[in-house]
This record gives C-alpha cells, structure tokens and sequence, in this order.
C-alpha cells in the first residue's frame, strides 16, 4: 500500500469526527487531477490558513490554473487543517497531504505558500511540521522539495528567511514557469539542491536568502546585507507583467460553504492614487488594465464554468478603471436576466461611483462601502487622500436615495502626526452620516464604522513613520466607542495587540526567524483569528530572544537608517518614498499620477519592459 492508499484509508477513519470534513477531501468541481507519472514537475500550492479562507484566493487560483496549462507539470493545493483536524492527524500519522491526490508534500518537487499577510507566519512553520519537512532551508537536504514563498508579505522577506528556500518578489504568473523549467532542467542534470537554488537567484525577482548575510549595528539596528560572492545581486527588483495575462475561468467550486463563494475578476492591477499609507498601491505600480472585451469574455466562460451568482470586480480603486463606464453598462446590458450579484469594491467617494452601483442594482445588490481613511482636513493632507467632508454626506446621501439602506465607513486611526481632535472628527463625520441617512430614508438608514489602527508598512512613505504605543490607541479606540453607539450605528475595530505583533513582523529583520519559531513552538498559530491569538506568546517568544516588537514597531528612525527590506526593489525609488515622507509632514497633497508624473521611479526602473509591451494601457505618463 503506498503513501496515498494509506493516508485516505486513515482519512476514512477519522474524517467522521471532525468539523467539516469537507475541508479535507477535496474532489471540488473544476479541480485537476493528472496522472502523477505521466508530468515531470509536480507543484503543491499552500495557503496557510483553512480551506474556508484558502480556496477563494485569487492568487491561488491564478498560479493553480496557469501551471496546469502545462502538459509536463501538475499542480496541487494544500491548506491548514483545524485544530481537531490537525490532533487527529498527527495522533493517526497522517502527514499534510494534497487534496488532488492524497500525495503527501514532501514528495513533490516544489511546494510555493502563499502569504497575503504576517499572521501567517506561524501556519508556514506548521505545515512544513505537519508535512515532515525541516523547518529551517538549511537542514534541507535533496530529496527534499524547494519552498518558494510570495506575496504581499514577502516584499519583507527577512523575518522569514531561514525557512523559506527562495521568495518570489512581486507578480508569479510568469515566473513560476520560469522556475518550473530550472527545476526541471536541474533534475536532468542531476544538479545538487545547493547549485538549484544558486540558479534560482540567477532568475529575475528570486530571492534566495541563504546566500546573503545580514549586519548588523552595536545597538541592534540593521546595517546591511551582503551577497556571499559578488555573482549574485546586490538587490532584487520585482517581477511584474508588462501585459495582465487572461483572468482566470475554472474557479474552484468547493463542496463547503466558503467565504467567498463568487467569481473573482481582476479588472485593473495597480493605482495612482499615491496614499501614503497603503503598501499595495505603492508595490503594484504601475497600473494595467483587462481589456473590456477580455473581462466580459472571462465572466461569461466562468459563469458557463461555475454556475456562481456572484461577480466581483477586483482592483485597487475600481472606479479609476479608464472605461468602467463601459464595462459596467456591457455587464448590465449582457447579465442583466442571469439574476447575479455583482460587485464593485473599492469606489471612490462620489456620486459618480453611486451611479455606477445605481447601473448593477438589477441585477441584486448589499451593503455600499467606502473607505475615507481620515475625518480632518489636516489628516486627510497627511495621508494624501484628498476627500472633503461634503462631497461624503453628498455620496452618502445619494447612497441611501438609492436604495441602500447600510453605508459601511472604513477609518484609519493612528496615522503619522493625529492628534486626539482628528479621532473626534471621525465621531463627529460619521454621526453627520447617519443623520443625513435618517433625514433620507428614516430609521431604515444603518450605518457601520469600521475602524483599523495604521500600521508602517515597508516600501511606503511612512516606513520612516512609528506605531502609535498600545495606551494611544487604547485611548483614541475608547473615544469611538463612547460615541458611535446609538440606532443605526455599529462600529467594529481591530485588536491593538494583533496590530503590535503584525508591524514588528512587517518590519522585522532576521533576527525575528527565531521569535517567529520560539511563539510556533510555543503553541501559537492562526495567529490572525481573534479567538486564538495569544499575544503573551508572542511577548514570552521576544523576551527568550531579547527582542522586544517596540524596536521594530514604534521606534523612531531616522532618513538615513537602512531597512531589512531595502535590497527588495519595487521600482519606486527610495527619494521618492522620502519626498512623499516629508511632504506629509508638511500637510502638503500630491496630485493623482494620471495628472502628471511625479517621478516615483517605475517607468525609469522597467522602461525595457514598457518598451517590449508598446500596445499595453500603462496609466503613466512617459518619462524621458
């Protein structure tokens, strides 16, 4: 009996006692299954967190699709089990497995996690255990299969360097093929594991981190990181497609309520926005967009494919998308007797963006969200998000004329430079909305506030900028409370501790390997839901090391010092993020980047790849 028969005859046995069972045998409509002997690269997909979570990643389902185009290659996924799941496994023996096959993952050739966010990190580290796979890249040996990593939070790759074998450095549609051919060819040659991942950093947007050696300064503070030899870079620059691939058709179809239970299209990659505080839109740079032509196209085979009923059309600010007037009135005019729920995340606050929802209402409709981020003139400067409090109560008025009884607000607190009057400003803005709402449509009007505590996200101008310390905003989250409460009003907020843990992770150096291993070690994981987070593991696993998570969250730093992630290059320059930096602290506004190039870097940094891709909608001026 081989690995597969023994692990689902054991699955057999055990699966009658856990919750949802339907988590862990896979067999979802849509799902590949190819002969193992008949390809020459087998690929596992994990994300690090349970199958309700995990399925609906777009990412996943992006790189999971395009690798099983390739005739000599098949892909698997892999997600966290629960803990029921996971004590019966490791009490029956039972190694983490694919879905697909039942194969355990230490028998593929490369395993590729997915991380969107820190709060992972703890879940990497137990699926590597539960998959009987070392921990540390060092201890890995030639049967053992490569552990690549992407995604948002490894534009940071630092804190999680000695476990993963290799990062990928921004967008993997292309690369993964890339790799999956080195690999390929490796095998052929016999290469050994060490001379595999030397020609894995040779490959454009590869990190590999065991060839690098961090310093260090006497007082803690990083120095800079150094290339064993002088063949391998002294930074990596991210990957990126000059021409957004086709969007994906075969979504997954699981057997499970999941979260997300829709199609996911990606309309527009990229934004010109230039918050300062957002991560993404500074990494994604530039902008491109789907063709209305090829999104329309994709819905439909996804829709002949799926039989789903919701559509949601993704992208960092939708209504920036250059024609999503045309998109919106195609949509109407070609679903509108299909009976589907399509939404249109992430809309700017005007009545342009109403009437954009007001075109969709046919079809279904929620709740309407839009996300101001500040209440106060001064902060709403700072943060280069320009967004008058008249022109919100004239958009929500809209809103609820319309018909929509729930407006869902989303703040930001703990922004460079607020003070305890801005925070009164979020109370006093969000209680003109809700009057404005009763005055609409009377007490049918709702409102939800929801509440997120800023963090300092590398690759961004506030990566000079500090966490507010824990009393602050315990103190500014206490005065919302106090007052966003009445009917109509619901307000949410984010755990200030799980924010400490994930800026000190964002911000990390390599140091934090070890506190990462000691917290998993001593018990913690999913570490993003609130009912197991254990923050007082984390301050133990910081303390064993002589750490502390204020070092790399809320001390101040200086212009001149060096960051963990300074040799990932993003192709926005470091003088860029500077001047944004300064002129926050200033209060003074950065024009959109459709009005004018501000030279962040990315058309100078890519400008052979625009050139190669002459056809594509790069929403930037040209630089010179």
């Amino acid at each position: 009996m081989n690995s597969n028969q023994q692990i689902k005859k054991k699955l057999n046995s055990i699966l009658p006692f856990v919750q949802k069972p339907g988590r862990y045998v896979g067999g979802e409509y849509n799902r590949v299954k190819k002969d193992w002997d008949s390809v020459r690269s087998h690929v596992a997909l994990v994300f690090p967190d349970i199958y309700d979570l995990g399925l609906p990643n777009l990412g996943v389902m992006i790189l999971y699709e395009e690798i099983n185009k390739r005739p000599d290659a098949l892909c698997e996924r892999a997600y966290l089990p629960w803990l029921d799941m996971e004590k019966a496994m490791r009490e029956n023996e039972i190694p983490l497995y694919s879905l697909e096959s039942k194969t355990p993952l230490s028998q593929f050739d490369l395993i590729g996690f997915t991380l969107p966010y820190e709060t992972l990190y703890t879940n990497v580290l137990n699926a590597l255990d539960l998959a009987g796979i070392p921990l540390h890249a060092s201890e890995r040996v030639e049967n053992h299969p490569i552990i690549i990593a992407g995604g948002h939070a490894a534009y940071n790759p630092e804190p999680m360097a000695s476990f993963i074998d290799a990062f990928v450095i921004g967008e993997g549609e292309e690369v993964i093929h890339e790799i999956i051919d080195l690999l390929q060819r490796a095998k052929e040659h016999g290469t050994t594991r060490a001379e595999t991942l030397q020609s894995l950093q040779a490959l454009p947007g590869l990190y590999v981190p065991s060839l690098y050696n961090p310093s260090y300064h006497p007082d803690g503070t990083f120095e800079s990181l150094t290339p064993l030899t002088k063949e391998f870079p002294t930074s990596v620059s991210k990957r990126f497609c000059g021409t957004l691939p086709p969007p994906p058709t075969r979504f997954l179809v699981p057997s499970i309520d999941v979260v997300h239970n829709r199609i996911a299209m990606e309309i527009m990659r990229g934004c010109t926005r230039g918050c300062r505080f957002c991560h993404a839109g500074m990494v994604n740079r530039p902008v491109r967009e789907q063709p209305v032509a090829t999104i329309i196209s994709a819905i439909e085979e996804a829709l002949a494919n799926t039989g789903y009923e919701e559509i949601a059309l993704l992208s960092l600010s939708s209504s920036d998308y250059t024609q999503i007037g045309s998109l919106v009135d195609e949509i109407t005019r070609r679903f509108k007797d299909r009976n589907l729920t399509i939404s249109l995340p992430s809309l700017r606050i005007e009545s342009f963006s109403v009437e954009l929802m007001e075109k969709l209402k046919g079809v279904r409709q929620g709740g309407f969200t839009l996300a101001p981020e500040a209440a106060s003139d001064r902060m709403r400067n700072r943060i280069n998000k320009p967004i008058q409090a008249e022109q919100l109560l004239a958009t929500a008025r809209e809103i609820y004329l319309r018909g929509w009884n729930t407006l869902k607000l989303y703040f930001m607190i703990g922004q460079p430079g607020e003070t305890m009057e801005d925070v009164q400003a979020i109370a006093d803005l969000s209680k003109a909305v809700i009057v404005e709402g009763r005055k609409t449509i009377g007490k049918r009007a709702n409102l939800h506030v929801g509440v997120s505590t800023f963090v300092p996200k590398p690759h961004t101008p506030f990566q000079w900028a500090s966490l507010d310390p824990l009393a602050v905003v315990l103190e500014k989250q206490n005065l919302l409370k106090d007052q966003l409460r009445g009917p109509g009003l619901k307000m949410t907020w984010s755990n200030p501790r799980e924010t400490i843990l994930e800026a000190a992770l964002s911000r990390g150096d390599r140091n934090l390997s070890k506190v990462i291993e000691t917290a998993w070690r001593n018990g913690a994981k999913f570490d993003a839901w609130q009912d197991q987070f254990n923050f007082n593991i984390w301050m133990d696993a910081f303390e064993a090391h002589h750490l502390s998570p204020d070092f790399y969250a809320s001390r101040p730093r200086s212009m001149e010092e060096a960051f963990p992630w300074d040799h990932i290059h993003t192709g926005v320059a470091r003088k860029f993020l500077q001047r944004e930096y300064l002129r926050s602290l200033e209060g003074t506004l950065t024009d959109d980047c459709r009005d004018g190039c501000h030279a962040c870097g990315i058309l100078t940094e890519f400008s052979d790849l625009r050139r190669a891709n002459p056809s594509e909608l790069w929403l930037c001026p040209e630089v010179n």
